[in-house]
């Protein structure tokens, strides 16, 4: 079975096509600058050099348009016909309680995902714009929305409700909910597998480490807890946003400096995290250059960074009760051995010891361990795979509905 996946940003739209029998990527690419000038798509056949193009793509439809044109292209294409994709695959950022698991794209959900907007209103519409596109380019194929926040759906009540009046959790669903599902799903199972033990007696930390970071404790394969929480700004200091911090802080911003809503949204998720305290980038590359040149706010972030990393395993180690594995993954988690070692650092009394030669070998181009030989837990770094994850998703939803309703049928 042959499935596109598909992000949509605001302006960008990651995709890759997968033949999900052979787990195996045909295709990938991004397009960016969509409804800008200069729109590019990026795109790179399995056995063929990547190549670039750019053009006017006005919106979702036009950009997934040029990305189906592109899997059919004789020189750079995979397919021959359009009718060989067979499903489309969705990241969509929040499902609410309504979904914890992935869901055949309909009306009725359609409708919920429209409500869910207010819960991710920088996420949710871009993913709705990929999925009206999809049902008018490729009409009749089937859609998947697969949610960040399902896999964190099996969480207890005391790690999901805030100190705040129950009334308001039942009244607008105030609660924490979490992200980055399919990657904390994928590593947990990678690394279950490469300790060669079921994942249902393991306890373990997942870390995505991204411009967008998160945390979660995982006791049997389930998320008992996670750092983001109502929204993705909850959690670890990340690129541009603020992570945990004391409610009231932004209420005194607030008055002093006269913002509104909207000025303190933008405050805290694109001014925030390593760029507010830098004053450099967002982008975890220039604050470590800048640091080793001497940089005394980059070393800082740096610090405050590793700080509240080392925070959270701690606390999950608490949760769970002990620790089998720690895992880092995505951007910075696979690429930055400096960064696993920081996090890492007086973590000893965990049983918890990295070993800095196989830490600097470490990298986003194969899962390996990293631990040193004497360390009682396991440290791993494994290159994220959501796109499989929503791939697998996918053509699982798809048989479900088909076996529906062949028994549908047979009634």
């Amino acid at each position: 079975m042959k499935i596109l996946v598909l992000n949509c940003g605001s302006s960008s739209i990651k995709y890759q096509f997968i033949d999900v029998d052979k787990c195996y990527v045909l295709s990938k690419g991004m397009v960016s600058r969509i409804g800008m000038s200069g729109a590019v798509l990026v795109h790179k056949p399995h056995d063929r050099p990547e190549v670039t193009i750019s053009g006017e793509m006005l919106d979702h439809i036009q950009a997934i348009e040029h990305v189906i044109a592109m899997l059919l292209s004789p020189n750079h294409g995979v397919i021959r016909d359009k009718s060989e994709i067979e499903a489309v695959g969705h990241r969509v950022v929040h499902g609410g309680e309504r979904f914890p698991h992935s869901v055949l794209i309909d009306q009725e959900v359609m409708q919920v995902l429209r409500s869910c907007i207010q819960l991710a209103p920088l996420h949710n519409p871009h993913n709705i714009r990929g999925i009206n596109a999809c049902k008018q380019i490729l009409a009749g194929v089937p859609q998947v929305a697969v949610f960040d926040t399902a896999f964190h759906q099996k969480m207890p009540p005391y790690a999901y409700i805030y100190g705040i009046p129950y009334v308001l959790y039942k009244r607008y669903g105030i609660r924490r909910y979490g992200f980055h599902g399919p990657s904390h799903f994928y590593v947990s199972h990678r690394a279950a597998k490469m300790m060669n033990r079921p994942i249902e007696r393991l306890k373990m930390i997942t870390c995505h480490l991204g411009n967008g970071a998160s945390m979660a404790a995982i006791k049997g394969g389930i998320s008992v807890d996670t750092s983001m929480g109502f929204t993705p700004l909850e959690g670890l200091l990340m690129g541009t946003r603020s992570g945990d911090l004391d409610p009231a802080i932004i209420l005194h911003i607030m008055a002093r400096e006269e913002l509104s809503l909207h000025e303190a949204n933008t405050l805290l998720n694109k001014h925030s995290g390593l760029q507010g305290i830098s004053g450099i980038s967002g982008d975890m590359r220039d604050i470590i250059g800048e640091a080793q040149k001497g940089n005394s706010f980059a070393q800082l972030a740096l610090d405050v960074y590793c700080y509240r990393i080392r925070k959270y395993i701690g606390a999950y180690a608490a949760v769970l009760g002990g620790v089998d594995a720690l895992i880092f993954t995505a951007g910075i988690g696979e690429n930055s051995s400096l960064i696993r070692k920081k996090s890492c650092e007086n973590l000893e009394f965990l049983g918890l010891k990295i070993d800095e030669q196989k830490n600097q070998k470490a990298s986003s181009k194969q899962a390996m361990e990293i631990q040193s030989e004497d360390s009682k837990t396991k440290v791993f770094c494994i290159p994220t795979n959501e796109e499989l994850v929503i791939a697998l998703e996918t053509k699982r939803v798809i048989r479900e509905a088909k076996e529906k309703q062949k028994m549908l049928k047979g009634v």
